[in-house]
């Protein structure tokens, strides 16, 4: 993978060859992913007959078991090696691509099959991903961690840019099924380069013993870092409430300004340049006090309150830029304190937690969004979203301890006593 000096300059990190590894292949996988997506709605919507119903249910069903069982996952990822878990859970989730190809080649696509796929890769996301949160915290130095989130989030954004517009040709040429075996490929790309990589590099965390209550446990070490909790409960009142885009901004553009069709997906694609503008500038500025966390929320939050105001299509475009910027950077930093703070016998179940936050409580609040959209009108939507968020951010920013921006004495592992899986 060629670097050129200018992004070695901008990341560092870069010049190392196992996390030239790593970044190469997120950047197949989450264009992969995104590929399926686009694969996965249109298949959808073809079995069904244009019932738009469905597409909720897939989402529902891919991302239930992170709700239900996302500590879990947690507790998995801290008694394993991580990069095992990735390997494996990379493994499976390429099979999982490969079915529904084979199904649309042999024309024996059927909408119940699509729904047991979703809940098979929703249950393999339990512990893929706060696996792959883990894997990146412990593959490099602490001092380079705000880094290596930040990049790792800009290739997210970036394929979340480049994933639908291959996909589109690809499916109007071909039909979805190579857009699937698309992102099998992808994944056995990941797999390639997980394989390539040095297993001892970094700090890789020894896995805890099995024990009982090692979920509650878990939680108890939230509740005794206040630190931690305070985290926690602001990105979790901020994905609640003001990350509803989906909804928010399709509303805004189709009936508020009237739009043609074709704006569509113009408000997604102008937070997910705002979110690559963001991670350059966390990686710029990797120290972040609990009070500079709270500030980023606050003007995520009051960002997204001034959309509502915009008088037209253009305006509103361009304020998303600086919002998706605020989200990005509030996020990432979010992720660095939790995992700074934390010992490494623990830090599975942590970012499982960070997890449930973030992709958890959106689902639960996104219905009322939406209802106050249809009633009251997309902009009160919106401006409720922002508002909640700055008020959170606000009142939890006043809450935190003085802490240093980066700890630098990590609490040790919670204690565990060998027994059973709980």
């Amino acid at each position: 993978m060629h670097v050129s000096p200018p992004l070695l300059n901008r990341w560092p990190l870069l010049k190392s060859p196992d996390f030239r590894l790593f970044a190469l292949g997120q950047t197949f996988s989450n264009t992969g992913t995104w590929i399926q997506k686009v694969a996965q709605d249109w298949l959808a919507l073809e079995l069904s007959h244009g019932n738009g119903t469905v597409l909720g249910i897939t989402t529902a069903l891919q991302f239930l078991p992170l709700l239900l069982l996302g500590p879990y996952g947690g507790v998995l990822v801290d008694r394993h090696f991580t990069r095992r878990i990735l390997l494996a859970s990379q493994t499976v989730m390429a099979v999982l691509a490969l079915i529904p190809a084979l199904l649309v080649a042999t024309g024996t696509a059927r909408l119940d099959a699509l729904y047991v796929l979703a809940l098979a890769l929703g249950l393999t996301m339990v512990v893929e991903k706060p696996a792959l949160q883990a894997f990146i915290g412990e593959s490099v130095a602490p001092g380079e961690l705000v880094s290596a989130l930040a990049f790792n989030s800009a290739v997210l954004n970036l394929a979340r840019m480049v994933g639908p517009a291959l996909a589109g040709p690809l499916i109007v040429l071909f039909g979805p099924g190579p857009a699937f075996l698309a992102n099998t490929l992808s994944y056995l790309a990941v797999i390639a380069c997980l394989l390539r990589m040095d297993p001892l590099a970094g700090c890789p965390a020894t896995p805890v013993p099995r024990a009982k209550q090692q979920v509650r446990a878990g939680l108890r070490y939230v509740r005794d870092h206040r630190d931690l909790a305070l985290t926690l409960l602001l990105v979790a009142v901020v994905a609640a409430f003001g990350m509803n885009f989906q909804i928010t901004t399709a509303l805004m553009i189709t009936r508020v300004y009237q739009a043609p069709p074709a704006a569509f997906g113009l408000g997604n694609t102008a937070l997910a340049v705002g979110s690559v503008i963001g991670s350059l500038l966390a990686a710029r500025h990797p120290r972040m006090t609990g009070r500079r966390l709270a500030a980023a929320a606050l003007a995520f939050g009051t960002l997204e309150a001034a959309c509502a105001l915009m008088p037209g299509p253009l305006t509103f475009l361009v304020l998303l830029v600086p919002t998706g910027t605020a989200l990005l950077v509030f996020l990432t930093a979010a992720k660095a304190r939790l995992q700074l703070g934390v010992g490494d016998g623990i830090r599975g179940r942590i970012m499982s937690l960070y997890l449930l936050a973030t992709l958890g409580t959106t689902p639960l609040i996104a219905p009322a969004i939406g209802w106050i959209a249809q009633s009251a009108g997309p902009r009160t939507a919106l401006a409720l979203g922002g508002t909640v968020s700055a008020a959170a951010a606000i009142t939890i920013g006043l809450l935190y301890p003085r802490l240093p921006a980066r700890p630098e004495a990590r609490p040790q592992p919670v204690a565990t006593h060998p027994s059973h899986f709980s």
